[in-house]
């Protein structure tokens, strides 16, 4: 079965305005309204969510997001999620010739550990 091209698309915007709404949710306490944060239209060079200054200020990061229907990274990820015991967070950590290491994670992992970074650094 082949997906439509509108389909596709749909399925990536709807990532995108997860991640918006994600982020808007982790950055509202210091500031941050729904204009600071948005998700850039289909096929439009750039980052896929962009961050106001003072969203980036709070969240230095650059987001690109990327829904397909099979990645092989799934497997993996599967795997380590079947290596982790209770308590822990599983971490996947990924590389290719000439490139550097990536950790993969869970996305709400990864939103609660900025949630404690901010607390921690007592940002305003």
């Amino acid at each position: 079965m082949v997906i439509s091209v509108a389909s596709r698309k749909s399925k990536g915007r709807a990532l995108q305005q997860f991640v918006r709404d994600s982020i808007i949710d982790l950055l509202k306490p210091y500031g941050v309204v729904a204009d600071d944060v948005k998700s850039t239209s289909m096929g439009a060079s750039g980052e896929d969510v962009q961050l106001s200054p003072l969203a980036k200020r709070l969240l230095p990061v650059s987001v690109e997001c990327k829904s397909h229907k099979a990645m092989a990274i799934y497997t993996w990820w599967t795997q380590c999620l079947s290596n982790t015991k209770a308590g822990e967070r599983p971490l996947l950590v990924i590389k290719i010739n000439q490139k550097k290491p990536l950790a993969v994670m869970d996305y709400q992992d990864y939103i609660e550990l900025e949630r404690v970074r901010l607390k921690h650094d007592k940002v305003p």
